[in-house]
């Protein structure tokens, strides 16, 4: 190309091309990437098929070829829609093939055109054309010079920030005096977006596009000058690191020449005495000095230096080898725990032979004990109270919702910000490697993408293995075998079996009303005076009210709620005292009402009387025991059976093995055979929005539905739980201490169990076997006399004998 296309190819052409003329039809090329103005020079590398031969065609012709710019340059073959409407007409001045089959052509931008219709699609885009004419200046007014000025200036400056500011840029910039030329030939070096190029090509007035043009250039520079500002200041900023470093080493030598130590001296020599002085053991001691070593060796501001300084102070600050004495004095700590908590006699006399094997063998392990029980019974408050007997720290940890197991294990250095895990922290903050470690709601663990928390539980709560506990920050092994871990939890049965197999599982149920009352006047009732800032002179509550607190406020198996309600009464009376009301305040049943409302539970049972079709059945939740009722309805239909209140597989199987038993019995019942045949039957479950599951509803389910049946109520005081079998037979079930305690509160009387059952008995408080009659059965029949109110266990055994 020689001359021609010196200044990187890319040039103008100061002619005047305004009499050149060229067809209307002619083939079309689609560009990307870039923005053809007129009288500009342009090498291009054509390689889709379409566009070669709309090259070709345009050379066999007479060389004249509309450019126009796609609006999506990753768009391979784009279609009519795809592609602006204005563009340049371009002559082909030169075109070579390649060997690749791609062609290189030299174009030169001749007029603008606007795309009136598209004649051709198939092999090669042809189009109608309508050529654009500018309107030349009558006269160029001193503004327009001016703002010619102003671009030139402006262009210059652009090229000479980035560096290609010569002579002959100046003298072409100079010797061009159209407004519309000099805007063309500065957008053709601007780099703009597309969008931005195509904007200025289809500014038709020169001025306009001028002034468009000199926008865009003060912006253009502003961003130039911002650049070789930043530029300039990270270079004197390495500069001066450069010239601060060896001042540094110069002041380094001339302290050492003085005897003087200066302050990276010092740091090393305090990491060095720290880890002398911790006591670690021979690994982590052997990693710290090899980490030391690294850090003197580098520089003081390097970002790795700041990462070994992070894994030094964690090193030299973890409690390798400091631990507490135990104090243990069996009596104090008994005292200690009945100081703190009323009943749960079991988990104390656990926690008290713990400390007295403690005292005899000093070397024993520390045990993984599991609290399992509804919420507000005092599983973590016990934790505090058996680091206060054995007077050793106390740290607690929540690992409800946790889903990464980094939480546990911690991160690995490579990463940026990493940090040990939960364990070695909280062993950190302690300052002691025997401390009482209590880990909150371990059953609300999760699992996701990051790992299985649970998983990496598994070394740190096992005895046989976490003497040697490695933690991926440290990568070093660490001994918990001191520490005692002490888990909450509400249900074991989210809780792994690998994980729950490592623990020893204490069974904590809710409190009887009488427990209540006594922990609710003994604990709860002096520390809401003391919290609320009254004295005992200011209030007092009767025995009746707070009985009544209990049973008509409160429905639950612990003392959160009661205490909250205890909180409200004492609020009430701090409000009145503020207020300047002088005397005592006695809450009694009387006035209770205007400190707490009107009553939110009723304790007796909710049905009125003993009805047809209604029984009640015994739940165990996360949240205590609770009745749970069952209503059985027949009508006319096809002999299909309904089953609703959001019930769980199993459920749903009790209920269709209580219809199977009802359907194979029903001679035993004095009904006919094909009474199904007609009729549909309907088992609901009330509170239909809470989910249930489990199979200790079937016998509950079998007598609602043989209630209806033979037309007679079961009765309100009896309930009952078990699992129900096709030939009738009850199976055991689960939690019956809890469900006791539920029904106590329901006002039940007796409670049918099965026969099985009968060693859970042994767990149940005296005072609730003395309000509650239990009755064991091993049949459905042993349990519908039971049950049902006027049902004749003799003519049934009549019915048997005479089927038989």
């Amino acid at each position: 190309m020689g001359e021609t296309d010196k200044d990187d190819l890319i040039k103008m052409i100061d002619e005047d091309e305004n009499d050149t003329n060229f067809p209307e039809i002619m083939p079309l090329m689609p560009v990307r990437d870039v923005v053809i103005f007129t009288d500009m020079l342009l090498p291009l590398f054509v390689g889709r098929e379409k566009s070669v031969r709309a090259v070709e065609e345009a050379v066999r012709e007479d060389g004249f070829l509309l450019l126009v710019t796609q609006k999506d340059p990753n768009i391979e073959n784009p279609g009519q829609d795809e592609m602006f409407r204005i563009g340049t007409v371009s002559k082909v001045l030169r075109m070579l093939k390649l060997p690749d089959g791609r062609v290189k052509a030299l174009v030169q931008g001749i007029a603008k055109a606007k795309i009136l219709d598209f004649v051709r699609r198939k092999s090669v885009y042809r189009v109608k054309i309508e050529r654009i004419i500018e309107l030349p200046l009558k006269e160029i007014s001193i503004e327009i010079q001016a703002l010619m000025r102003i671009v030139r200036e402006n262009s210059e400056k652009i090229m000479a920030f980035r560096g290609e500011l010569t002579g002959d840029v100046g003298s072409i910039l100079e010797g061009i005096n159209d407004p519309g030329k000099l805007a063309d030939l500065v957008a053709s070096s601007l780099r703009l977006k597309i969008e931005e190029s195509q904007q200025l090509l289809e500014i038709i007035d020169p001025v306009k596009r001028l002034k468009k043009v000199n926008e865009l250039l003060s912006k253009e520079v502003q961003l130039s000058a911002m650049q070789a500002k930043i530029q300039s200041d990270v270079k004197e900023e390495i500069s001066k690191s450069q010239r601060d470093y060896y001042l540094r080493e110069q002041m380094r030598a001339i302290n050492k020449e003085l005897g003087d130590n200066d302050e990276r001296s010092q740091e090393l020599s305090s990491y060095r005495k720290k880890i002398k002085r911790c006591k670690m053991s021979k690994e982590a001691e052997q990693e710290a000095e090899k980490q030391l070593k690294r850090l003197e060796m580098m520089h003081a501001d390097s970002a790795e230096a700041s990462v070994i300084r992070t894994y030094l102070d964690w090193l030299v600050e973890l409690p390798w080898s400091k631990s507490t004495k135990d104090v243990i004095n069996i009596k104090h700590a008994k005292k200690v725990l009945d100081t703190d908590h009323y009943g749960l006699d079991n988990i104390k006399d656990r926690i008290l032979e713990y400390l007295s094997v403690r005292k005899l063998n000093l070397k024993m392990k520390g045990p993984i004990l599991c609290f399992v029980g509804p919420p507000g019974v005092g599983k973590t408050s016990l934790g505090k109270a058996i680091a206060t007997a054995m007077k050793r720290k106390f740290v607690r940890i929540s690992l409800g919702g946790i889903r990464d197991e980094a939480e546990i294990r911690g991160h690995r250095r490579t990463y940026i910000g990493a940090l040990p895990g939960r364990i070695l922290n909280g062993l950190k903050q302690c300052g002691t490697n025997n401390p009482v470690f209590m880990m909150d709601e371990i059953d609300k663990v999760g699992a996701d993408f990051r790992g299985d928390p649970s998983a990496a539980l598994l070394e740190a709560l096992d005895p046989e293995q976490n003497f040697a506990f490695s933690d991926h920050y440290l990568n070093l092994a660490f001994d918990l075998s001191k520490v005692m871990f002490v888990l909450t939890a509400n249900l074991t049965d989210t809780i792994p079996s690998a994980l729950l197999d490592r623990m020893e599982v204490i069974n904590l149920s809710g409190y009887t009303s009488e427990e209540k009352k006594i922990i609710a006047e003994t604990f709860l009732f002096p520390r809401q005076i003391k919290e609320n800032g009254i004295s005992t002179k200011k209030l007092s509550i009767s025995s009746e009210a707070m009985q009544q607190i209990i049973t008509e406020y409160t429905s639950e198996a612990g003392l959160r709620n009661l205490e909250r309600e205890i909180g409200t009464i004492c609020r009430k009376v701090a409000r009145k005292i503020a207020e300047g009301e002088k005397g005592t305040f006695h809450i009694s049943k009387k006035n209770l009402q205007k400190f707490l409302g009107v009553p939110k539970f009723i304790p007796e049972m909710d049905q009125e009387d003993s009805q047809i079709g209604l029984s009640t059945g015994l739940a165990w939740t996360q949240v205590g025991g609770e009745v749970l009722y069952v209503e059985a309805a027949l009508f006319v239909g096809k002999g299909e059976l309904i089953i609703t209140g959001q019930l769980g597989e199993v459920m749903q199987e009790s209920a269709r093995a209580a219809v199977s038993y009802a359907r194979a019995n029903l001679s035993l019942f004095g009904l006919e055979e094909n009474i199904f045949d007609n009729t549909d039957v309907h088992i609901h479950v009330p509170a239909g929005a809470i989910p249930k599951d489990g199979p200790s509803a079937g016998i509950a389910m079998a007598t609602a539905l043989i209630s209806v049946l033979i037309n007679k109520p079961v009765n309100k005081f009896v309930a009952m739980t078990g699992e129900i079998t096709l030939r009738g037979r009850v199976l055991p079930i689960g939690g019956l201490k809890e469900k006791a305690l539920g029904a106590l509160r329901a006002g039940i009387k007796t409670i049918i169990i099965p026969e099985k059952n009968i060693k859970d008995l042994t767990e149940i408080p005296q005072n609730v076997k003395r309000k509650i009659k239990f009755v064991t059965v091993k049949q459905m029949n042993d349990v519908l006399p039971l049950a049902i109110e006027g049902f004749n266990a003799d003519d049934l055994q009549h019915k048997k004998n005479k089927k038989a």
